[in-house]
């Protein structure tokens, strides 16, 4: 028998370690000349339909081409990730905000007909000697030598899709972090007479829901 699309989803289905989804996270930037929260910006990624690529200033990501992430996590996992993230900023504060519990999650063979592929977690220098110039947005560098200085995103099992991500807003799935979120979320669409966005996402879920 082949390995079919419904027998590769049976068997996601019976691991809670595992998704068939890609989470893309959110946080705070400027949105039309003004600072704005995390919910802003993923009103705004939902509007455009499309997630912009990072780059190597503003995203680590290795070489010239920019690339959007995404994190191949059940659900759960996302939130335990964003509440690590939460402690670790409390106890340095002057930490940077990589992401926050607002963003949006896709099918992975939406994503993978898209171009997105796993990253490959290996040291810099030897991964570019592996891929090609135009393939090193995949590499995230990975280094467990120094046990003073570990550089390891594993836990994230990440995805990127080169350049920018277009998408359709009935493959994408809002995720907010609670009800404050939400809040602003429904007060967005109102606001900017996008309450048709309710209707064409393919659904909601409350990460606060989720986890605590």
């Amino acid at each position: 028998m082949k390995y079919s699309e419904e027998l590769w989803a049976n068997r996601i289905a019976g691991r809670s370690d595992m998704s068939s989804q890609l989470v893309h996270l959110t946080r705070g930037a400027k949105v039309e000349g003004k600072k704005t929260g995390p919910v802003d910006v993923l009103f705004k990624i939902l509007c455009d339909r499309r997630i912009d690529g990072s780059t190597t200033a503003s995203g680590f990501v290795c070489g010239d081409r920019p690339a959007s992430c995404f994190q191949d996590i059940p659900v759960y996992s996302v939130s335990q990730n964003v509440h690590f993230e939460e402690l670790y900023r409390k106890e340095v504060p002057d930490a940077k905000v990589r992401y926050t519990g607002v963003g949006l999650m896709f099918p992975k063979p939406y994503i993978f007909r898209a171009g997105g592929r796993p990253v490959i977690y290996e040291d810099t220098d030897v991964a570019k000697e592996m891929l090609n110039e135009d393939e090193w947005w995949r590499i995230v560098k990975f280094d467990l030598s120094d046990k003073s200085h570990f550089v390891d995103w594993t836990h994230e099992r990440e995805w990127r899709v080169p350049d920018k991500f277009d998408f359709d807003l009935d493959e994408a799935t809002v995720l907010l972090s609670g009800p404050t979120a939400y809040a602003r979320f429904l007060h967005l669409c109102k606001k900017r007479n996008k309450r048709s966005l309710l209707s064409e996402i393919r659904g909601m879920i409350c990460l606060g829901g989720v986890f605590f």
